[in-house]
């Protein structure tokens, strides 16, 4: 009845955590070893009259599987279960004992599971295709309690949970009128997050590095001073080039080199140049000419205005109190940027 042992989809040991998913894989176990229907059905026994040879071989050979059946659920357990579960007469008593005890303590999963899914958070420092991967798994457990979400409701709610990174494909994706499934939304994601590292790695700029090398007092010991005064000007170490001065030397007026490279000699400074330049100004003749004169009060007589002048200008000579002539074609300028010659 039964068929070859197969024991590569045997079971992890149950030791009281995940009792669904451990159920589900020994239920396959038991299948792939035609023993699983021992696990639903009441205990085979001879009717009153039925003595013969069928009959009890019938019997015993369901006894048989029965207890093989059993034992499989019995192995599967960790060693403290295996003490808690072994008094169980048939395979049938044993499932239902487990389903019973187990299932009851998996009642808060639900409330579990849907405080996982709301609290799911994306980071930016994570790739997003992986923290989809892992919400997914979450709806996966939600659907196994027989919470049922919708298609548009799985896809919203990872549109919705995209990290800070992904705001602008987020709008875009909200604005679209056409519906898509999981697995559609999936794709987009996947090429939208390549093309993303893609220009992060186009983009980064490289950083220059440099190799520092140290030498110790042996190596430095055997370098040759540095030259000093006149060489050091040089700065030429082979290899490297002084750019040349591009201006005016004001010593010689020479183009190409600066005064203090220049080879002629010094000019004399010019000391008394300020006082000669004041010298040549005191020999000008100039004239300050008062056309208008704001005054603040009510008697204007009693207020007077010293320039400072040394000559005075006037349309009327008899203003003046003394005249002198001029004979050699001065000319005045005027207040209007015009000039006038003095008339005598």
């Amino acid at each position: 009845m039964t068929a070859s042992v197969n024991h590569a989809e045997k079971p992890d040991k149950f030791n009281g955590l995940d009792f669904k998913r451990w159920q589900q894989k020994m239920l396959f176990y038991l299948t792939t070893l035609n023993l699983a229907r021992f696990l639903t059905e009441e205990v085979s026994t001879l009717k009153e009259g039925e003595q013969n040879a069928e009959s009890v071989s019938a019997v015993e050979a369901w006894n048989h599987s029965d207890f093989l059946c059993r034992n499989y659920v019995l192995n599967g357990l960790a060693d403290a279960l295996y003490n808690v579960f072994r008094e169980k007469k048939t395979a049938k008593e044993l499932w239902e004992s487990l389903d019973r005890k187990y299932k009851t303590e998996d009642a808060g999963a639900k409330k579990f599971l849907v405080g996982r899914f709301l609290d799911f958070k994306m980071l930016d420092s994570k790739p997003v295709i992986s923290q989809v991967q892992e919400l997914q798994l979450v709806l996966h457990d939600i659907h196994a309690e027989g919470m049922t979400l919708s298609e548009s409701f799985q896809v919203a709610a990872i549109i919705e949970k995209l990290p800070p990174a992904w705001k602008d494909f987020k709008n875009y994706v909200k604005h679209k009128r056409k519906e898509m499934n999981v697995e559609e939304l999936i794709v987009r994601l996947r090429i939208e997050e390549d093309n993303r590292n893609f220009e992060r790695r186009l983009f980064t700029p490289n950083v220059a590095k440099a190799n520092v090398v140290e030498h110790g007092d042996k190596y430095n010991a055997k370098r040759k001073p540095r030259p000093s005064g006149k060489d050091s000007k040089m700065g030429a170490r082979k290899g490297t080039f002084k750019k040349k001065f591009v201006g005016k030397c004001y010593n010689c007026d020479g183009m190409g080199h600066k005064a203090s490279d220049c080879k002629k000699p010094k000019r004399a400074r010019e000391a008394n140049t300020v006082d000669d330049i004041s010298h040549d100004v005191s020999n000008i003749n100039l004239c300050a000419v008062v056309s208008e004169v704001n005054l603040i009060g009510s008697n204007p007589r009693e207020w007077w205005i010293d320039t400072g002048a040394t000559r005075h200008v006037c349309s009327d000579k008899e203003m003046f109190t003394t005249l002198q002539e001029s004979e050699n074609g001065e000319k005045l300028y005027m207040g209007n940027s015009e000039t006038s010659e003095i008339k005598g």
